[in-house]
């Protein structure tokens, strides 16, 4: 039976780490969020804002919609802007990967690039700038609850359902931070003794697709309750280990799964006994023109 491609958005396997994870009491799982039909997390999430806004009347086909991204929300919101018919602008730092600018423009998107050095802060200033001042629309991720709220309705619960209750640790990288929000909403409620561990980068790392944001950029969707640790990694750390997954667990992935997985087993080597499952974002070959795998 033919599939709508949103319909395929979501359900995406858990795999089990066979070699990274080295205590025999604990089991690693990996949420591999790249089956997506958009390669990664951000597609349940740009649904759900999208399809959403359309039904509540937010705006429409006539509609100047506009969003800053840091990449993988960029591509999950072209494609299915295009699908729905809508026109959108999408503004991201100019050092971001040629691979993730171009899928974004072949799915009809408008890409603007804003200066580097002011990282996707200065691409959120960009985007609020033209909703003020020319009547743009902004899908908002950082605090829009629709963002998270598609993890509430398709994350938590497959997560849940998966490990047939289980589940004990979830580990996220914290960007929007609406995967982690809506998760840990969702499996709170089924059981609040499972641990909500959020990954941040270390002091002076940059990672894409995490952050450790100023107080005035901080995400409006964003509740400390609802996260009970916090792990900071190194940018070395996530790049190496994105690379021991690929190599080692036939998982290829960016940077901020690196991260995750380095938290994600940093927990797996302390526990008694315990069933983690660590959010694999994406895929990694939005990646191969930056020197990750090199």
């Amino acid at each position: 039976m033919p599939y709508s491609l949103i319909e395929l958005i979501g359900d995406t396997p858990l795999v089990e780490s066979r070699v990274l994870n080295q205590n025999p009491n604990v089991r690693l799982l990996f949420k591999m969020e790249g089956h997506n039909p958009g390669g990664s997390v951000k597609d349940r999430a740009a649904l759900n804002m999208i399809r959403s806004g359309l039904e509540r009347g937010d705006f429409d086909k006539n509609s100047k919609l506009i969003e800053a991204t840091s990449g993988n929300t960029g591509i999950a919101l072209a494609m299915i802007a295009g699908i729905y018919g809508l026109n959108i602008e999408l503004v991201m730092p100019e050092n971001s990967t040629m691979e993730r600018v171009q899928t974004m423009r072949a799915y009809g998107a408008q890409v603007t690039l804003t200066a580097a050095d002011e990282g996707i802060e200065g691409a959120r200033d960009y985007a609020e700038l033209k909703v003020k001042e020319e009547g743009y629309i902004m899908m908002d991720q950082f605090a829009n609850h629709d963002n998270w709220k598609a993890h509430y309705r398709s994350t938590g619960p497959e997560i849940w359902s998966a490990t047939h209750q289980k589940i004990t640790h979830f580990v996220s990288s914290m960007g929007t931070t609406g995967t982690i929000m809506g998760t840990s909403a969702y499996l709170k409620g089924q059981n609040p003794e499972i641990q909500i561990i959020g990954v941040q980068p270390k002091e002076g790392s940059r990672i894409p697709g995490i952050r450790k944001w100023p107080e005035e950029y901080l995400p409006k969707i964003f509740d400390p309750k609802k996260v009970d640790q916090i792990m900071e990694v190194s940018e070395d750390e996530a790049a190496h280990m994105a690379r021991r997954l690929a190599k080692e667990e036939g998982i290829f992935s960016g940077m901020s799964s690196g991260g995750a997985a380095t938290a994600a087993l940093r927990l797996a080597s302390t526990l008694e006994k315990g069933l983690i499952v660590s959010i694999i974002c994406d895929r990694g070959d939005r990646y191969l023109s930056s020197n990750l795998f090199e």
